[in-house]
């Protein structure tokens, strides 16, 4: 491809992924976050919930002056308090609506351009339709929530369905495109954030998984799994560097993602959206290893597009 991967996207960086120390909303968000918004190969950043509403401030402040778009990831709140939009308690589950709601207002203190949500754990075969109903009626409340405050997109995140992963309801595309869709029809701006770091998991390719949600696809992240090395740091969805020997993501795997990424129209040079790094360290590995790691895959995966 001819140009800089800047030339089709907004490329951004997961800040609590990169940093994981700020992942619960707090430790050094701001100073953090300036590290990202001071480095010019950078135009997006997503971050998630900060506990201090001066540090909050602060950092939206440095992501605005910076001039970059931000995402909003609800998933490290509803992770982190073991919370489940499609839980089959009703009292539960308005648990999980509940914090989305407050993280919305959240979200749009930074004037975000979308806030991400995943499904809880997939409920098995027996009791997955009822999962599916119940998270359509919580998505369906977030949405309608958010477009009572504004135009910010509820996007849901699709995940894998291994017991080593996350084990989530949403899940293999197809399904998750037909629960988009009935969603979508009452609320145009809801679909699908898809990660390259789970197509494996899911044993789906780039091609299928693009072209079937091509509809509903609202946001992308790249990254790395790890699937047969149970005794791997990372092992699941963990999201460890590009090209590690244990994982399953490297140049190619990348390029051939952004070629269907670019097929599927959901970014261009006429409309550049946020294509994100999922990247965490482990080990002795530094946020600048892992950013080093990121960047120079991309810009090789691009002349291979």
């Amino acid at each position: 491809m001819e140009g800089k991967p800047q030339d089709f996207m907004k490329v951004g960086l997961i800040h609590f992924m990169a940093f994981p120390e700020v992942m619960k909303g707090e430790g050094p968000v701001v100073d953090t976050l300036r590290q990202i918004c001071s480095d010019p190969y950078f135009q997006a950043v997503e971050i998630t919930h900060v506990a201090d509403d001066a540090a909050r401030k602060e950092a939206i402040k440095t992501a605005k002056d910076a001039g970059f778009a931000v995402a909003y990831g609800c998933q490290p709140v509803l992770l982190s308090r073991g919370l489940n939009l499609n839980h089959p308690d009703k009292d539960e589950r308005a648990k999980a609506v509940q914090a989305a709601k407050e993280s919305i207002d959240e979200a749009y203190q930074w004037d975000a351009a979308g806030f991400g949500v995943l499904s809880g754990v997939d409920p098995g075969d027996k009791a997955r339709d009822e999962g599916w109903k119940l998270l359509e009626d919580s998505v369906r409340q977030l949405c309608q929530y958010s477009a009572a405050h504004g135009k910010m997109p509820v996007v849901l995140e699709t995940f894998d369905r291994q017991p080593y992963g996350k084990n989530c309801l949403a899940g293999p595309t197809s399904e998750s495109v037909a629960f988009a869709k009935r969603v979508v029809a009452d609320y145009p701006s809801f679909g699908l954030m898809l990660d390259l770091s789970h197509l494996p998991l899911l044993g789906e390719s780039a091609d299928f998984t693009l072209t079937t949600a091509k509809p509903v696809l609202r946001h992308v992240h790249i990254g790395n799994c790890v699937m047969r090395h149970p005794d791997h740091p990372a092992y699941g969805d963990n999201h460890p560097m590009f090209g590690i020997e244990e994982g399953e993501n490297d140049v190619d795997d990348l390029a051939e993602f952004l070629r269907e990424v670019l097929k599927a129209e959901y970014t261009s040079k006429d409309n550049r959206r946020i294509v994100s790094f999922e990247l965490k360290p482990y080990g002795d590995q530094t946020p600048a290893d892992v950013i080093k790691n990121g960047k120079e895959t991309l810009d090789e995966a691009w002349t291979k597009v």
